[in-house]
């Protein structure tokens, strides 16, 4: 018996629907309250806490205007932290100088710059008087280790992983596009630090924490 052609343009939609393989619908993976990644976050802090000895190779880039003239300058960063002391050794592009960073409790002193070795009580205001270059350096301490300074109240956002992506404090935007998971707890690989208009970028290439 042959159907009407008008009742076959009903049912052959229905019959390819039915054929048609369907789709597996997956719910959304529930979002984890802010309250337990803040949790989480004070974990990572406590276990970060007594991390005082370790060495950080990477890429240094600081860029800002100082005195209306745009400062700034790149290079690759030896950082090493003993306490509370620590060196930044910054080493630029062929052509360009590079220069040491030594920090105790008791002052900072400068060497590789232009007129002899600088020394000053404050090693951020000795940077900036120096080389022009605004580096927020008691407050990076902890924010390269994905912490918060203990400069202020500090606001987080928290990624998928649970893991920061910002930091803001003490009038400082921290971004956190990386993070190296294989370490426990894990640490940053990029830390980019924002006050307007100055800027640090920070990648990491290893860590060594003792």
């Amino acid at each position: 018996m042959k159907l009407p052609i008008r009742l076959m343009a009903v049912a052959l939609p229905l019959l390819l629907a039915a054929c048609a393989p369907r789709e597996q619908v997956r719910p959304a993976a529930p979002k984890v309250d802010y309250a337990v990644l803040l949790d989480q976050q004070r974990a990572r802090e406590h276990l970060l806490a007594n991390a005082d000895h370790w060495v950080l190779q990477g890429k240094l880039g600081v860029s800002g205007v100082v005195d209306g003239k745009s400062r700034g300058g790149s290079g690759t960063l030896t950082w090493t932290q003993n306490g509370d002391s620590y060196q930044f050794e910054v080493h630029g592009p062929v052509g360009s100088k590079s220069f040491r960073l030594s920090v105790t409790p008791d002052g900072a002193l400068l060497e590789g710059v232009e007129g002899g070795p600088q020394r000053s009580p404050d090693a951020e205001s000795l940077v900036q008087n120096v080389l022009g270059w605004h580096v927020p350096l008691h407050d990076l301490r902890a924010w390269v280790l994905g912490l918060r300074a203990d400069s202020g109240p500090a606001e987080l956002k928290f990624g998928d992983d649970g893991l920061p992506t910002q930091l803001t404090q003490d009038g400082w935007s921290v971004s956190y596009p990386g993070w190296d998971t294989t370490r426990k707890p894990a640490v940053p690989t990029k830390v980019f630090a924002e006050n307007p208009p100055y800027k640090v970028r920070l990648s990491v290439e290893s860590w060594s924490i003792q």
